[in-house]
């Protein structure tokens, strides 16, 4: 380890690794592993163990939960907050105020922006994007290349937390390798966006969305197909280089 701020409170069992660099006033709880080469910011909490509200309907307070871990490389910002059950691949970024939960696993060389929450259970694949302020709601998954652009709302609760019929039927988004949402669309439960849809800023999805296709609008329709330049794997034009 080759830094360490004022006031850091380490637990038991805390593994660290080769040149980590952690800020004043972080706290790494018990059993939690840190990878080499990572960079732990003022006010951070590493390991934090999730509370469970009276009436919440999708947290479980599991003993089982696993120690976070922080991969190789990774940076987490100034009061950002990873919790118990987490895991973070080598290389990611978690900007400030930032807020990871239990039961997540966030792929290699992913951005997770200031202020961005990532709810329980949800999976994020690599090299993805979540912006500014933007919302994953439990129970949801992004593949690969996904990017969500600020203040993009996802939701899993269709019955908008009336009836017990509800606790049954759960089920954030999807959103399939390449996919895009654009800044502040709301993506409604069940939703799967596929591989290089994409969403427009402002939009309400209610329905699925096509491969290669935008939709725009309230509600979400039809607009046109991603261009081709902008598909991740973009075809060469005639006299290009291979």
């Amino acid at each position: 380890m080759t830094g360490r701020g004022k006031y850091v409170v380490i637990g038991e069992g805390v593994r660290i690794g080769s040149n980590v660099a952690i800020g004043h006033h972080v706290v790494i709880h018990d059993g939690s592993v840190i990878g080499d080469h990572v960079r732990i910011h003022d006010h951070a909490v590493i390991g934090k163990l999730p509370m469970k509200a009276k009436r919440s309907a999708t947290t479980a307070i599991d003993p089982s939960l696993p120690p976070t871990i922080i991969g190789d490389g990774c940076t987490i910002g100034t009061g950002s907050i990873i919790y118990r059950g987490a895991e973070l691949a080598r290389d990611v970024f978690v900007a400030d105020l930032a807020t990871v939960r239990e039961k997540v696993a966030i792929g290699e060389e992913t951005i997770v922006g200031r202020g961005v929450a990532i709810e329980n259970a949800c999976t994020v694949g690599v090299r993805c994007k979540l912006e500014t302020g933007s919302y994953l709601c439990a129970y949801s998954a992004l593949e690969d290349d996904v990017f969500i652009a600020p203040y993009v709302v996802t939701t899993n609760d269709n019955a908008m937390a009336r009836g017990k019929h509800r606790f049954r039927s759960f089920k954030g988004v999807t959103v399939k390798r390449g996919g895009r949402a654009g800044a502040g669309a709301v993506i409604l439960p069940g939703v799967v966006i596929h591989e290089e849809g994409a969403a427009a800023a402002g939009s309400v999805v209610t329905r699925d969305v096509e491969a290669k296709r935008i939709v725009a609008g309230v509600p979400a329709r039809y607009l046109r197909e991603v261009p081709r330049e902008q598909w991740l794997e973009a075809p060469k034009r005639e006299g290009e280089d291979a």
